[in-house]
Formats: structure tokens, C-alpha cells, sequence
């Protein structure tokens, strides 16, 4: 016992020394410049079992510590159908990291696994949906999620190549079907090299998707598009180091006055809506003359 807690604690310290600068400082300041935590919020941390989740659980647990900001934490884990061997992991690696999970199950992998259309989208949906339940019902009123940096920029080339559509992924939004909830990504500023770092130098094991669509992808076995675009931006990278920080950084600062089209609340706009208004001198409208 002695032992298991002396590594928690070796684990825990590593994340605010060695990796201050890597994960505590973005962790801090995504939740900061995008204010995610607000006095009184009770968060359900949503872990699936994957080291993105459970590194976001300890930085929740070390931001509640330190925090002048008061608010409540819930650590949620849905079983959506894992084999007793990955569900045993998920519990092992909470009591490592002395996370007080609650686990609850769900049949999501036996409705997705049935149809090989869109399997990946529709479990997708369903496991928001029935995380933003259950934690409604244990009477919080924020879920946490573990998307990162990474997942912001691939999750964005994704939508343009293969969906015709620039679409970013935001740190926050507002539940549609559940009233009085919103979604947070705390490590939206956390790269994913600097995730597989930690867990890595504290010789942490992790699920990977537990699915049969993509545990095959971590093998080689099958491809994916997200596997498609992280080779893409690896290819990249060697050119130009901070691709990536460029991309983001686009994200933040888009011009709609150079797009011929874009969309807001789910209505089209189009440029020529105020092609013809008469420009104000300096108002950045089109390009220079």
C-alpha cells in the first residue's frame, strides 16, 4: 500500500516538475484563457480508460488542490461493453493513480458494432449522450472531455479534406438535448507527444480504443483518416516545426471577411449578401486593392 501510494505521488509530482512546462502550464492555461471553471461548477471527468482521460483526471485532481476557484469533481467512467481484461485495467489504473472512479455500464459497443456504416460516428454520439446523463443525474452541471491540441488540429484537416468543410473543434459549447450542461476540453492546449511523454516516463499502460472498428489501427492492421493526417503533419513538421502552432493560431484568428461562404447558427452566408454595401475606409473588408 505504502508503495503504490509513493508512486502515485511520484506520478503526480512529475506532471508539476518535469512536465511543468509541457502539460501544467497549457493544462492552466486553456482553462484560464478560455475560462472552463467557474466557482460552484460540479465536473464530471469523463475517462474511457486512455491516457489522454486519465492525465486529464490528475490535472483536474491537482487544479482542485490549488485552485482558489471552489467547484467539485466527479471521475465517470462508462463501460460501454469492454472485455473484463480492459475494464480490469481501467480499475487497476484508477487505484494506481488514486482516481475514485464511478463506473457505470452502458450497450453502446453492441448497437455501433451491428453496422459497419458510420459505426465510429454513431458510438461516438452515443457515449456524449449517455455521459451528459448520467452526470445530469449525479448533479453535475459540466462533463469534461480529454480531446487535446492534437486532436483540435487533426479533427480540423479531417473536416476539410475529407468533409468539404472547415470545422474547428471549440474548447467549450453548450449541450443541445441537455439543458444546463456544457462540455469542456482542459487539455485543449496539451499536445498529445508531450501525453505519450508522461505516460511513458512514469512506465504507465493504458487502453487504447477497445473497439474491433480501430484496435486494429494501433497494430498497423487498418488505416483511418486520423492516422492518415497525423503521418501528414509528421511529413510536415520536418519542413516547418511549427506547422501545427500555425494551424492553431489560424483557427483563432479567421477572417470571414475573405471567405466566399461560411456558416453561423446552421444559416448559409454568402459574400455577396454585402457584396455591394459601400466599404468603410479601414474596416479590413476583401483584399487590398
Amino acid at each position: 500500500m505504502a508503495r503504490s501510494l509513493e508512486r502515485c505521488q511520484a506520478i503526480e509530482r512529475s506532471i508539476i516538475t518535469k512536465y511543468r512546462k509541457t502539460i501544467w502550464r497549457p493544462f492552466v492555461e486553456a482553462v484560464k484563457r478560455y475560462e472552463l471553471i467557474q466557482a460552484g461548477d460540479r465536473i464530471a471527468v469523463c475517462i474511457s480508460g486512455g491516457k489522454d482521460s486519465m492525465l486529464l483526471a490528475k490535472l483536474m485532481q491537482q487544479l482542485h488542490r490549488h485552485s482558489e476557484v471552489p467547484f467539485s469533481l466527479t471521475f465517470l467512467v462508462m463501460d460501454p461493453g469492454y472485455s473484463p481484461a480492459n475494464r480490469r485495467r481501467i480499475e487497476e489504473n484508477a487505484a494506481l493513480l488514486q482516481v475514485p472512479v464511478t463506473i457505470f455500464d452502458s450497450g453502446i459497443f453492441a448497437v455501433a458494432n451491428a453496422t459497419d456504416r458510420n459505426a465510429c460516428y454513431l458510438c461516438a454520439r452515443m457515449r456524449r449522450g449517455w455521459l451528459y446523463s448520467k452526470a445530469q443525474e449525479l448533479g453535475c452541471n459540466k462533463i469534461a472531455l480529454g480531446h487535446h491540441f492534437s486532436d483540435v488540429i487533426e479533427t480540423t484537416l479531417i473536416g476539410m479534406f475529407w468533409g468539404a468543410q472547415l470545422q474547428a473543434m471549440l474548447p467549450k459549447l453548450h449541450s443541445t438535448h441537455f439543458p444546463g450542461m456544457e462540455l469542456i476540453r482542459p487539455l485543449y492546449c496539451v499536445h498529445e507527444d508531450d501525453i505519450i511523454a508522461w505516460a511513458g516516463y512514469n512506465e504507465l499502460h493504458f487502453l487504447r480504443c477497445a473497439c474491433r472498428f480501430t484496435e486494429g489501427t494501433e497494430t498497423g492492421e487498418l488505416s483511418s483518416k486520423r492516422q492518415e493526417v497525423k503521418r501528414l503533419l509528421q511529413t510536415l513538421r520536418q519542413e516547418n516545426p511549427n506547422i501545427e502552432k500555425s494551424i492553431f493560431t489560424a483557427l483563432h484568428a479567421v477572417c470571414l471577411d475573405t471567405f466566399p461562404g461560411y456558416k453561423t447558427g446552421g444559416r448559409e452566408v454568402s459574400f455577396l449578401d454585402g457584396y455591394d454595401r459601400p466599404r468603410q475606409e479601414g474596416d479590413g473588408s476583401g483584399e487590398p486593392d
